[in-house]
This record gives C-alpha cells, sequence and structure tokens, in this order.
C-alpha cells in the first residue's frame, strides 16, 4: 500500500479554491465571481490585516493573513480559469521582481544609496513598459489621503515640489481662505478637496504619513469618545454641549498622566 503524501498547506488552499471554482459539483458563488467582484474583498481584507497588526494579537493577524492569501489564491484561480495566469506565475512574478530589485542581496552590486538604487530600478522598470506620465500606475481604489500622498511623491521626483515645508505650509493657509469665502456647495467640495490635498502635502515634507496618522486620530477620538460615555453614565445624549465638552477634557487629561 502506497503512502498518501500529504499536500503542503499552500497546495491545499490552492485544491480548495480550484474545487470550489469548479464548474461540476463546485460551489455556485465562487463560480459566478470575477475579478471585479472579488475587488472589495481583496481591499477590506487587507485593512482587516492592518486592524489585527494594530490590535497586537498575533493570533488575529494569522487569521487575517489567511484571509488576504486566499484573495490572491482567488484572484489566481479566477485567472487560470479564463486561461490568463496561474497561482505560479504570480508567485514567480513577485520572485523576479523582488530579486531584480535587490541587487545588493541577489547580485553583485555594491551601491550603499539602496533607497535610490531601489528608486531607480523601479523608474527604470516603468521605461520598459513605456513612455507614461510620471503618476501612471497610482491606483484608483487606495483610500484618498494615501493616494494624495503617492501622486505628490511622484510629483516630487520630477522636481514638482516645495523646496521645503514652508509652502506646503503657507497653501494650507491660502485654501482656509479659498474654503471659508466659497459661495457654493460645489465650490465649497472643491475647496475643502484642495484644502485636504495640501494638509497631505504638508504631512508628507513632515516625513509624516498622513493615511497612518489619520487612522491613529480616528483610533484616539473613538477611544476618547468611549470614555466620555463611561463618565456620563453610558451616554451622551440630553448633555449639554458645556458638561460634554467637561468630559473631553477630563478625559484627555487623564490620558496625559504618567
Amino acid at each position: 500500500m502506497t503512502d498518501v503524501i500529504p499536500l503542503s498547506p499552500i497546495d491545499r488552499l490552492l485544491a480548495v479554491i480550484a474545487k470550489l471554482r469548479d464548474p461540476n459539483g463546485g460551489c455556485e458563488w465562487d463560480i459566478a465571481q470575477s475579478f471585479a467582484t472579488i475587488a472589495p474583498y481583496t481591499i477590506e481584507e487587507a485593512y482587516e490585516v492592518a486592524d489585527a497588526i494594530a490590535g497586537g494579537d498575533p493570533a488575529a493577524i494569522c487569521d487575517e493573513l489567511g484571509d488576504l492569501l486566499l484573495q490572491v489564491v482567488f484572484h489566481s484561480q479566477i485567472a487560470a480559469d479564463d486561461g490568463l495566469f496561474g497561482f505560479d506565475d504570480v508567485a514567480s512574478a513577485i520572485s523576479d521582481k523582488m530579486e531584480r530589485r535587490h541587487p545588493r542581496i541577489f547580485g553583485d552590486s555594491k551601491r550603499d544609496d539602496v533607497r535610490k538604487q531601489w528608486e531607480q530600478i523601479k523608474a527604470e522598470e516603468r521605461a520598459a513598459d513605456g513612455p507614461k506620465s510620471a503618476l501612471s500606475g497610482v491606483a484608483l481604489s487606495l483610500p484618498a489621503l494615501l493616494r494624495a500622498q503617492k501622486l505628490q511623491s511622484r510629483a516630487a521626483r520630477v522636481g514638482f515640489d516645495w523646496p521645503d515645508d514652508a509652502g506646503p505650509r503657507d497653501k494650507i493657509a491660502e485654501e482656509l481662505v479659498e474654503v471659508a469665502t466659497a459661495t457654493d456647495a460645489p465650490a465649497r467640495h472643491e475647496e475643502v478637496g484642495d484644502l485636504l490635498f495640501a494638509v497631505v502635502n504638508y504631512a508628507r515634507h513632515l516625513g509624516v504619513d498622513a493615511e497612518t496618522a489619520l487612522r491613529d486620530a480616528n483610533i484616539k477620538f473613538a477611544r476618547r469618545f468611549a470614555a466620555m460615555e463611561d463618565r456620563a453614565g453610558g451616554s451622551l445624549a440630553g448633555l449639554a454641549l458645556d458638561a460634554q465638552e467637561a468630559h473631553w477634557l477630563a478625559v484627555k487629561t487623564s490620558e496625559r498622566r504618567p
């Protein structure tokens, strides 16, 4: 009797998804999916990985990374079903890219300016694909703050940037005036967008990742608001604004104590 060799974990996952997508006996929902219908779940799972990391729970991180890996395998199976590419092609392509972008590790480069070399290699890769805008490849589906930061960084590579943080700081003041003087809803919409873009630019010049900074600010606000509700007996509803403000200041003060 021949022993059955168990599948590796990744081969098992590939087999599971292939079976779910099998037109003969697979899952109707999985069979009906496409790149477009799965894309929102892929984005959601990436955020859930970030949440798990922020929570510091290794078990949750492991679980969410599994969910994210499932998305990669699912997309790869959709592609394989359409005769486009498969999971091995995805894995090979990213391995080739990482080896190509780390010539000091996988090649014979002796350069010490690792970051500059990385950007140079990426630029050469983009050039090999033909003439494109300096902003090409910045995904539309990125969170708005993150996309703004990437667009600004790309523009800065070709010299379109303020020489220091004074320029973007002054731009914020200018945009605040334009928001205040906007005369209708469409104008306010546009000017608030310009203001947010200017704030992201200022953050970039200060070396602050705007997306992460706002995410942390959201977490801080939610934590402090929950503490306010606890102080108020479970709800702030019905409390005068002065009373709510007093709870807010008390919570802030308590967080600052050693």
